[in-house]
């Protein structure tokens, strides 16, 4: 459940007191204002990148943490109606350098708004436990939760086959792109990631499928840089195949936890009426989820990268038409109208999510 974060509001007269049916409506200013984000989440810790270029300098905007408290865009990130926050954005848009996929999603800052610690520096985020430097870090490991529904996907790719077609990635955990790690020779300061959940449904489906990813850590150019798919509910992204009852329908709520104390990310993944799903992987090593080891992965795994915690709607359906692995070449014409019309884009809705320490996990 969300709640109101600035409570002087309420003081001075500005919000309605929240009651039981939870609307906007209970909230809204008495001038009839939107509800801002960071008044119905804790954003104090986080940035986001939205799917746009207003300042025309030829790059995605981003909204820091102290702009981020008073932010919201009525398409891309707002709280709608019943109070859930709201990420979306069309497969056609300005997005960050080095990817063609859009994205409406919040990155950890773990500095909150001290800009006097850089973006990239060890102080704004996390390490496991096994890192040389571990205690330079924000933090030793952390914790992400989040609760969501996955109102809708891109329909239309021209090779569906591709298997990031029709997906959207709702939560992850990404390493820092370093060329300085890089040029020690180490394997290390490549961006991969550890952990991406997705949501897929095939359009003539009527049930989707969550999974999540972990991406050997090696540089772009190795062949085996590949992400290995763990399924939650349903299929992952390699079967084509209805999941029926197995799977999860758009609109229907799912959390996550994403747990990560010393070296060891401890996964679990709820819904109602849907069996818990656990995972453990221990990040500074190449012993997958299921406990073998993965001779083509980095022997030490994510021990020398910096990490940070994503969430929101990053859309996997990326318009370019390359005869790559990532690109399934889906319709998208720039106007956000015409895209949502022809069902062209992502949405995701949030009702929790919540930053916090990683902790022991008994077995």
């Amino acid at each position: 459940m969300f709640k109101i974060k600035n409570k002087s509001l309420l003081s001075l007269g500005l919000v309605a007191v929240i009651g039981c049916s939870n609307t906007v409506q209970e909230k809204q200013m008495q001038a009839g204002d939107a509800v801002l984000p960071a008044m119905a989440y804790d954003l104090s810790h986080w940035k986001i990148t939205v799917p746009l270029d207003d300042n025309k300098d030829g790059k995605v905007d981003e909204v820091d943490t102290k702009a981020l408290q008073k932010y919201m865009h009525s398409d891309y990130f707002y709280v709608n109606s019943e109070g859930g926050l709201v990420f979306a954005t069309p497969n056609q848009a300005t997005t960050t350098s080095g990817s063609s996929n859009s994205r409406s999603e919040l990155r950890q800052m773990i500095r909150g708004t001290n800009t006097r610690i850089g973006t990239k520096s060890p102080g704004n985020n996390f390490a496991l436990a096994s890192h040389p430097q571990a205690k330079a870090f924000g933090d030793i490991g952390g914790n992400l939760k989040a609760t969501l529904a996955v109102n809708h996907v891109a329909l239309n790719a021209k090779y569906p086959d591709k298997f990031p077609a029709y997906s959207v990635v709702v939560g992850q955990i990404h390493a820092g792109k370093d060329k300085d790690l890089i040029a020690k020779g180490e394997g290390y300061g490549w961006g991969n990631e550890p952990i991406k959940i997705y949501y897929k449904k095939w359009p003539d489906h009527k049930m989707g499928s969550v999974f999540w990813t972990y991406e050997r850590n090696l540089e772009k150019e190795n062949p085996d840089r590949t992400d290995i798919a763990y399924p939650v509910w349903g299929n992952t992204w390699d079967n084509s195949e209805n999941p029926g009852d197995k799977g999860i329908a758009l609109d229907e709520s799912f959390s996550y936890e994403i747990n990560v104390h010393k070296d060891i990310m401890h996964l679990t993944f709820t819904a109602a009426n849907k069996p818990t799903v656990k995972y453990s992987i221990n990040l500074a090593n190449n012993v997958n989820a299921y406990g073998k080891v993965d001779e083509k992965d980095h022997p030490k795994g994510y021990l020398g990268d910096w990490l940070y915690f994503k969430a929101g709607a990053y859309d996997q359906c990326s318009v370019k038409d390359d005869p790559g692995f990532w690109y399934p070449a889906c319709a998208g014409t720039g106007d956000w109208e015409t895209d949502k019309k022809n069902g062209d884009y992502t949405r995701v809705t949030f009702t929790k999510l919540e930053l916090g320490k990683g902790y022991s996990v008994s077995k």
